[in-house]
């Protein structure tokens, strides 16, 4: 019987190790299917919404498509890795998985960055951003967004495993923290430098629209002159920016919804601005500042993470694909509205 204790403990233990696997793959699949189908809605509220079309929307549109590849492309990948412990889909698909990994989550961060800078130039030079923010000035933001995001991500597919000769019968596949230079490189490129611009344009945002919100509270007959200007800004061709109601944008939650009612600094509706604000920012910060921590002390040797805690923070860092069709579009009623249409369709069918 005492002989028998030791090997009853261990089966006990593996049991529970594995039903602990079970749950988290479990619980990893589901978000990947919820990130996928959030997405997928986003993608398509603003191709069936005509009164989606607008450029900011666009911005909104290429960042879902940027997360709904990482929930495609890269999370599955990512679990079934966690799944076996071991890379077991050869050479060619760990080269191609890291490379679209590191793409797409760059990119997905620089999304952010350039629907930022879209809003920031929206209500601090509304009325000439409004004649130049156009589809074709939207496409070319996409555009330096994916190419910055391919120069970041590409260069370790120049040196990643060569040399090796296990290179053809390895079991692993992570991201080598062999160029320090590189790491650097990265990682600012990637993170803290569009951290530090995003918390940048979002100040100057909230800022501009307080000292905005409250000239025009002091001045009634704004609203009024902006109105009889109304044929020479619809020569532009824009999407409505200004700070009236009549010209307010539809595409911005942050602009319209939560600072449409702000009238001093003390009010309630500016409290729920920088509420929003704080959640848009906040959730970037929560889900991505821990795993680029890692990555630049672990590219500058001074500290080593286990599989386990590796793994842990490249999926908060996943959950970002997650959060964002959820606030980039819950506090706006036109895309609220797409969502229900979109809800009565499928039931229909």
């Amino acid at each position: 019987v005492s002989f028998l204790k030791p090997c009853m403990q261990n089966s006990h233990l593996l049991l529970l190790l594995k039903n602990d696997m079970v749950l988290v793959v479990t619980l990893l699949s589901i978000v990947t299917l919820i990130t996928a189908l959030l997405n997928v809605s986003v993608i398509l509220a603003i191709m069936n919404t005509r009164k989606l079309h607008l450029p900011a929307n666009y911005l909104i549109c290429s960042l879902a498509v940027t997360d709904f590849l990482v929930a495609i492309l890269v999370m599955p990948l990512s679990v079934l890795y966690i799944a076996t412990k071991r890379w077991m889909l050869g050479c060619v698909v760990c080269e191609a998985w890291l490379s679209v990994d590191m793409i797409c989550c760059t990119c997905s961060i620089l999304h952010l960055c350039a629907i930022a800078l879209d809003r920031h130039w929206a209500i601090t030079n509304a009325l000439e951003y409004a004649c130049k923010r156009s589809p074709r000035r939207a496409a070319i933001m996409v555009t330096i967004v994916w190419t910055i995001s391919v120069l970041i991500s590409v260069p370790p597919l120049f040196w990643r495993h060569s040399g090796d000769d296990n290179f053809g019968n390895y079991t692993k596949c992570i991201i080598e923290h062999d160029h320090i230079g590189y790491t650097i490189y990265s990682t600012f490129g990637a993170f803290y430098i569009p951290m530090a611009l995003i918390f940048t344009l979002y100040y100057r945002i909230f800022i501009a629209a307080r000292t905005l919100y409250h000239k025009r509270s002091s001045s009634g007959s704004l609203c009024k002159r902006r109105a009889n200007s109304h044929n020479w800004l619809s020569s532009c061709c824009i999407a409505p920016t200004s700070l009236c109601a009549s010209e307010m944008s539809t595409s911005d939650p942050v602009l319209n919804t939560e600072l449409n009612r702000v009238n001093d600094p003390t009010s309630p509706s500016q409290r729920k601005a920088a509420r929003t604000l704080g959640l848009i920012l906040g959730a970037f910060i929560l889900c991505w500042l821990p795993f680029f921590v890692k990555e630049l002390l672990v590219g500058i040797r001074v500290f080593h993470a286990s599989a386990q805690v590796s793994d842990f923070l490249t999926w908060l860092g996943y959950v970002n694909s997650l959060i964002n069709p959820l606030l980039y579009t819950s506090f706006n009623e036109d895309f609220k509205k797409a969502f229900k249409k979109l809800l009565r369709c499928n039931k229909r069918k």
